[in-house]
């Protein structure tokens, strides 16, 4: 059973300020995936603690800092987007789900991820500066596939 929505409407809040997308179908993941020209970070939002104090904080320092940003950001979340989460997944090849989790696709493949593992019991400013890394390796469009 999906969380309810008035117990995660802030959680959702605070990356929908930033400017990321929620896709909370699973036809709106793939129109992301599909459409989506240069680098598409998926974050996969949860009602955990580390959410809360580690991971929203450091997309928000992370976008706030960075100089390069995905062309595209979109969000599910884990426990209320059911099918829209588990699409997201499916493109998370080599990962097991974790929440929360933040990928980087380019043409629909799996160029960058941070697992749970990577997040959990790390303040925002970490986080943020590795995402603000990830950033400047991946988010640049492909010119040799342009020309």
């Amino acid at each position: 059973m999906p969380y309810p929505e008035m117990m995660i409407h802030g959680m959702r809040a605070e990356l929908a300020s930033l400017g990321i997308e929620e896709t909370k179908t699973s036809e709106a993941v793939e129109e992301a995936v599909k459409n989506t020209d240069g680098t598409l970070m998926v974050v996969v939002n949860s009602v955990c603690g580390c959410a809360a104090g580690g991971v929203r904080p450091g997309i928000a320092m992370a976008f706030q800092h960075a100089a390069t940003k995905p062309e595209r950001s979109i969000t599910v979340f884990a426990g209320a987007d059911i099918d829209a989460t588990e699409t997201a997944r499916q493109y998370f090849t080599g990962y097991p789900s974790s929440s929360p989790s933040i990928a980087f696709l380019k043409n629909g493949k799996l160029v960058k991820m941070f697992e749970r593992r990577d997040l959990e019991g790390r303040p925002p400013q970490m986080i943020g500066q590795a995402l603000a890394e990830a950033f400047d390796e991946v988010c640049t469009k492909d010119e040799a596939a342009a020309g």
